[in-house]
């Protein structure tokens, strides 16, 4: 039998909460499968598995916060046997989620639901918190029928079927369970928002933002008309500042630079690059291609830096444990801005590995997945190193800061039109400033010096790339 862990999407995550799962009891599953969401600062991320199987048990019900690492579900063999309940571990929560109990029973003595006698004889598998809800609202529990693991009921049935119990009211918002509490606790109505996360979902960012009045609302229903409106003041009201919608993302974004900052020694170097006869190779490949076919200068970037880090290999890898732990893959963590604020930093596997046009499909794919908010665990997971490139915005040099546990950060400028001599000629050449951060526990300058001089050396060589 496996175990199905809280996967970590992330140095500063310690913990997520269940959004939904995407399999049941009985579903066999393969590598690669999405089986669960997850809510985090992040988003709503897709969780897979990484093993072929049978899902035998779900022990964490939608709605739990849960510590990374902690067990959620069992997993056995196609045609192995199913465990016995007795054998299922507790599984560690942040706080009390809704788990379901049942009383003693002769055959398994391990809690799951609570039983509830119906009119008709049977016994209804019902989570204490939805028995709750269910006697605050009025809702007859031998008329539901069960969602949850095993059929077990759920508040999420509950509220449902007090929403389809009450016509004239708004079809139930689709919210993430975070921001069902948050709701709560802020005396904000959910059914009177329009969600801006992941199909419409309604995120804690924005019960933030209709708690302070600036959320989105669902459209009213037209007033009645009122008189003319008296003239306005001399003074027209002060309008309230902007609310960061992004203020989750941007608290750990903050919290994993404060760590980064606080813990490890960074240090810094910069080069010149000129990169004339590679963007007029570029340039040249380009016109024998479609328009969808071109390759993008960064894809030149990346591939050279995954080379450089082959060179190199202690700049790719983790501290952990007080020691360098260098690794084979190099999955680089491409730094991707979201429109509408926040940063996040998909993996490109195996970089090194793939050809120009396999990267430059690569790069297309995490900007239109991470910016539609559709990234998956294994996206988030094993970035090796993180590249940065500002030059689009204008900025001729980054000095960025090392994500933990990586050991190393490479920034990338805008290319700029400079004067440039070379063999006692002076000219005018296009030319980037490439920036390494390294971690002093790991490496110090002379690796970080050796990395950029094989950097240089590759987009040189343009054509060997």
């Amino acid at each position: 039998m496996a175990e199905f862990l809280m996967p970590s999407l992330g140095a500063d995550m310690a913990a997520g909460t269940l959004h939904e799962w995407c399999v049941k009891p009985g579903d066999s599953v393969k590598r690669g499968d999405v089986i669960a969401e997850v809510e985090t600062d992040k988003g709503v991320i897709d969780v897979e598995i990484w093993e072929d199987g049978v899902i035998d048990k779900l022990l964490v019900e939608p709605g739990t916060e849960v510590t990374v690492g902690a067990v959620m579900a069992h997993i056995h063999a196609a045609g192995e046997a199913a465990p016995p309940a007795e054998s299922a571990p507790p599984v560690e929560k942040v706080k009390p989620p809704q788990v379901m109990e049942e009383e003693p029973h002769p055959a398994d003595h391990r809690p799951l639901v609570s039983p509830e006698p119906a009119t008709n004889g049977k016994r209804l598998r019902v989570s204490p918190l939805a028995r709750k809800r269910a006697a605050e609202l009025g809702v007859d529990l031998a008329t539901l029928k069960g969602s949850g693991p095993g059929g077990a009921i759920s508040m999420e049935d509950v509220e449902a079927a007090v929403t389809k119990a009450q016509p004239a009211a708004a079809e139930r918002a689709r919210i993430s369970p975070v921001a069902r509490k948050m709701a709560a606790d802020l005396g904000v109505d959910p059914s009177t928002l329009a969600g801006t996360g992941p199909r419409g979902t309604i995120s804690k960012v924005d019960i933030e933002r209709a708690a302070t009045g600036q959320a989105t609302a669902k459209a009213p229903e037209p007033p009645a008309p009122a008189p003319p409106p008296p003239k306005p003041a001399a003074e027209p009201p002060a309008k309230k500042a902007p609310v960061d919608f992004q203020s989750g993302m941007r608290r750990a974004i903050a919290a994993a630079m404060a760590k980064s900052n606080r813990e490890i020694p960074h240090y810094y170097l910069e080069t010149h690059i000129d990169m004339t006869r590679a963007l007029d190779w570029l340039e040249a490949e380009n016109l024998k291609r479609s328009i969808k076919d071109r390759i993008l200068p960064v894809v030149l970037l990346v591939k050279a830096t995954a080379k450089a880090l082959a060179a190199v290999p202690q700049l790719n890898g983790f501290w952990v444990d007080d020691e360098l732990q260098m690794s084979e893959a190099i999955h680089i963590g491409f730094a991707v801005a979201l429109r509408q604020g926040g940063l996040v930093t998909p993996a490109i596997h195996h970089a090194d590995l793939k050809s120009l046009d396999e990267l430059m499909a690569d790069v297309r794919d995490v900007i239109m997945r991470t910016r539609a908010g559709r990234l998956r665990s294994s996206d988030l997971m094993d970035s090796t190193v993180t590249l940065t490139n500002l030059g689009d915005m204008g900025v001729e040099k980054v000095f960025g800061v090392i994500y933990p546990p990586q050991v190393a950060l490479v920034g990338f400028g805008k290319v700029m039109e400079q004067p440039w001599a070379q063999n006692g000629m002076l000219g005018i050449r296009r030319v980037v400033i490439a920036t390494v951060a390294g971690d002093h526990r790991a490496t110090d300058g002379r690796t970080g010096g050796q990395f950029l001089d094989v950097l240089n050396r590759q987009l040189q060589e343009v054509e060997t790339l």
